[in-house]
This record gives structure tokens, sequence and C-alpha cells, in this order.
């Protein structure tokens, strides 16, 4: 199988959003876009969870020394974003207080419509701390989400919205002319006199 293969960094998208009204969390374009959503991506220094597991059930039986097991209970593990701190603004710190809840959205492969590649977390800010040090490194807080409903992954990303028309002028009325003066240009050449 021949693949393209790409590094998350640079390609990889992540929104917060505010609301999705489908029943199915499918956000459109325009919940995917300002004032509902709000790009994170620029701030975000490391990511951790984000990953649904399951909680395999073991079925020994009597009949084999083999202990088999069974699907069990799905489970999202602990989620969380730590972010670089803005030394003047606190955007993001205002975005995602304690007990905010909303929707994080990865476009996994970058905004590319069609692409079934968008992973929807129905989400709520469990806690938020700075992190201190002494190190030579940039000031950063985390955010740390519950993971409040099943996850819709493997989403197709929302087509783009249709470009904006140019405004069309107004149509001159026919009773307006428009006068045009030509003006000839004349070429003079000096001759020596013999």
């Amino acid at each position: 199988m021949s693949q393209q293969r790409f590094m998350r960094r640079g390609i990889t998208k992540i929104f917060w959003l505010k609301e999705i009204h489908a029943k199915a969390q499918t956000p459109t374009r325009a919940e995917l876009s300002r004032p509902n959503a709000t790009e994170l991506t620029e701030a975000i220094s490391d990511v951790e969870g984000w990953a649904l597991t399951n909680e395999a059930i073991e079925t020994p039986d009597l009949s084999s020394t083999f202990t088999s097991s069974i699907p069990g209970e799905d489970k999202a593990e602990d989620s969380s974003f730590t972010f670089y701190e803005d030394k003047v603004s606190d955007d993001v710190e205002q975005l995602l207080p304690k007990g905010a809840k909303g929707w994080v959205v990865f476009l996994r492969k970058g905004d590319v419509p069609g692409s079934k590649s968008m992973d929807v977390f129905p989400a709520q800010v469990a806690s938020r701390s700075a992190q201190y040090n002494t190190g030579n490194e940039a000031a950063k807080f985390q955010v740390s989400y519950t993971i409040t409903d099943p996850p819709a992954l493997d989403v197709a990303v929302p087509a783009a919205s249709p470009p904006k028309p140019l405004p069309v002028p107004p149509d001159h009325p026919d009773d307006e002319s428009v006068d045009v003066t030509v003006v000839a240009a004349a070429t003079v050449s000096a001759h020596d006199d013999d």
C-alpha cells in the first residue's frame, strides 16, 4: 500500500466550538467558523489523550487454558492541552474557564473539505492550572478536559463556503452618453539647413 506520510505539526488543526446543533455532533462549515469556533492550534504546545479506548471483559471458561475476552465499556482517556501563556492577552483563559462546555474538533489532515479525518469530542473544562518552573522555556498552562459524550470519529470535513460574488455596478441609463476626445499627436522633426 502506497502512503503519503506527514507530520501533524503544520497540518493538523484544533478548534474549540461553543455550539453544534446536529444531533450527530457533526459541525457545519458555519459552526466551524467564527464567532462559534476558535482555532487553538497556534497556542498549543502539547496534546495528551483525546482517544477512545475499550475496557475488555475477560471470559475464561473451563474448556481451555486460554483466557478469551469480549469488548466491554468504551472510555475516553483523560485529555488535556498545554498552552503557551500570552504575556499580554488572556483570550485563551477567558475562552476556557473551569466548567466551560463545548466541543474540541480535530482536523487531523488539515482543513480538507470532504476528507473523513475530523474527530469531534464533546468536552468540559475540568481544570486549568499554570505551570511554574525556573527553566529556560516559555511560560505555559495546562487545561484538562472530561469527555462528556461519545466522540464522533472519522467525520467528513464540511464543504467550504462558496465565495461571495463581487458586487455588480448599477446599469447606466440608456440616455447617458460618454464623451470621448481623441487627441492626435503631431511629430515635429528638425531639418538642418545646408
